[in-house]
């Protein structure tokens, strides 16, 4: 197909894509299941108490901005490099490789108080951490049979959103200070790199090297997959930003703020085997079409409620949508492409995620500061919408 290319030789028993497999791998999907939502639980950890610590040592709102640019600056770098990385080692080699990098740069934090080696560790960070991601994503969809690929990826999902809310919940517990937290998260993701690599030996499958040119050719070969994707990271992170200081704007109260973020993310994570479900037993185009409605319309009428049992229903079920997007993006790649365009494809969503989500964040904020606190939901309503429309027409034709 469009996109694949000579690979180097395989060990035996390999199986590289997902149209070949017939049962499911496993011990692959419990390897990238493990992983993956190991280091959502270090990164929702990680992300708020970097910034908590730096505050404390004094650095400015602008150099704590700079470090988390560093993040950032990592993903887009691995995503650059993907195709040399693939060439030169496994894809699964350099997921337990990236386990204990992401581990040896939080325990960096927790030996270091040195700004420019937080900068440099924050920067490895977002790298290895890219290539969990991109990495996972494509060995789970290789691994995978199609019947079963809508659940394995609300799996992975479930695993994905509880990760990240689970993991803000232990900074009360182990403090923003002396370093505990980097410290203890280190020795973890240390365990599960240990644990990951123990069922890679009972693994049959594992994805095809893929290139930076695979990359752009599924930009063009599937503009509506990456779309669902910028679309999720849009309303997903102005979820999570933008609408607590819409609570706040509104009359809410901060504690109200704060619990609205844990009721947008455990619901999530409770529905994603479910809509997985969905997407095995019926069309899956359908189950991504009702997703985005559903997101698009809690946006917009989440201005219009009143009682405070109400907002928060809205806002589970906005969670829940939103976060189906991606799981239905997910599932949906894994079923139209194989080979090097499985690893292209989790690429490409994670560029995607990266800009949508980097648009959400700030395009919100501009637009409640200009037009009021109701423009901020009534605006991701209405991009949302606009994005039905075009996968209503992207299905007739």
């Amino acid at each position: 197909m469009e996109g694949a290319r000579p690979t180097r030789r395989r060990e035996p028993f390999m199986q590289s894509s997902s149209s070949t497999v017939v049962s499911p791998d496993w011990p692959a999907i419990a390897a990238v299941i493990l992983g993956v939502t190991a280091f959502s639980v270090a990164q929702g950890l990680t992300y708020p108490l970097i910034s908590l610590t730096l505050e404390a040592r004094g650095f400015s709102p602008a150099l704590i901005g700079v470090n988390a640019l560093a993040f950032a600056a990592g993903l887009a770098a691995s995503t650059l490099l993907l195709g040399s990385l693939t060439a030169r080692w496994r894809a699964d080699r350099l997921i337990i490789a990236s386990l204990v990098g992401c581990s040896l740069c939080l325990a960096t934090f927790a030996a270091s108080s040195s700004f420019a080696v937080w900068f440099l560790a924050r920067f490895l960070l977002g790298f290895f951490a890219s290539l969990i991601f991109m990495l996972g994503e494509a060995w789970l969809n290789a691994a995978c049979p199609d019947r079963l690929r809508g659940r394995v990826s609300g799996i992975y999902g479930a695993g994905m959103c509880a990760g990240f809310a689970a993991g803000p919940l232990a900074i009360p517990l182990l403090g923003s200070e002396g370093g505990l937290g980097f410290a203890l998260t280190a020795v973890y993701l240390a365990i599960v790199a240990f644990a990951t690599a123990m069922l890679m030996f009972s693994t049959r499958t594992v994805p095809e090297p893929s290139s930076t040119g695979d990359v752009f050719r599924f930009f063009k070969a599937a503009p509506l997959l990456v779309g669902m994707v910028f679309a999720f990271g849009f309303a997903d992170i102005a979820a999570i930003s933008a609408m607590p200081v819409y609570f706040v704007k509104m009359g809410h109260t901060e504690a109200f703020a704060a619990i609205s973020v844990t009721v947008l993310a455990l619901p999530t994570a409770i529905a994603q085997p479910f809509i997985g479900l969905l997407l095995d037993k019926l069309p899956r185009e359908r189950v991504a079409l009702a997703a985005v409605v559903v997101a698009a319309a809690s946006y917009l009428i989440l201005p219009s409620m009143q009682s405070e049992v109400a907002i928060l229903s809205v806002f589970a079920l906005m969670g829940t949508a939103t976060f189906s997007l991606y799981t239905c993006a997910l599932t949906m790649l894994g079923e139209r492409y194989s080979s090097a365009m499985l690893v292209a494809g989790a690429a490409a969503f994670a560029l995607a995620y990266a800009a949508g989500s980097g648009a959400g964040s700030a395009l919100t904020g501009a637009i409640m500061e200009a037009g009021g606190p109701k423009a901020g939901p009534l605006s991701v309503g209405i991009g949302l919408t606009l994005f039905t429309a075009a996968l209503m027409i992207a299905r007739r034709r």
